[in-house]
């Protein structure tokens, strides 16, 4: 592994949200594009590590290659975990750091926290549609489908669901 994950510092606040912005802008992800609200939220790492943790994957060289936001259920990041639950939303990878194993890396993190936090039986995620190499290491990792726990953050726009029991 020529990377590593660990907490993201002060410093990088801005670099991971320009990252995780612009990688939901690139792979077609915002309903609006750059004028979507939900950019400035993506952009915002400052908030979300205040509120949530926040971890990166970092090269050699200490370049920001990935990030992901962990919230134990019922904590403000958790868009659909109770309590007893954790999740993970916000995952990205650079586009040139995709197929290293990155993102199953900033995951099984996540899945590492989850198993730590007490009374927590499972780790939960939604995805696009449109996210299938996501949805690969999802399913690999052993995530199953939840689909009674599809959402729509705003109209016409349908989440899909996942679960990873403990």
């Amino acid at each position: 592994m020529d990377f590593t994950i660990r907490a993201v510092r002060p410093e990088e606040y801005e670099e991971l949200g320009e990252l995780t912005g612009q990688t939901y802008l690139d792979d077609g992800l915002l309903l609006y594009g750059a004028d979507d609200f939900y950019l400035d939220v993506l952009r915002d790492t400052a908030r979300r590590a205040r509120e949530a943790e926040v971890l990166v994957a970092v090269d050699a060289d200490g370049r920001i290659i990935g990030g992901v936001t962990f919230a134990p259920g019922s904590t403000p990041w958790a868009d659909i975990a109770v309590t007893g639950e954790a999740e993970f939303r916000m995952l990205v990878v650079s586009p040139a750091a995709r197929g290293r194993g990155v993102g199953e890396a900033l995951v099984r993190a996540c899945a590492d926290r989850a198993r730590a936090v007490p009374e927590c039986a499972r780790l939960v995620l939604s995805t696009d549609a449109k996210m299938v190499a996501a949805h690969r290491i999802y399913e690999r990792m052993g995530f199953v489908r939840t689909p009674e726990r599809d959402w729509e953050p705003v109209p016409d726009h349908r989440l899909r669901t996942y679960a990873l029991e403990f």
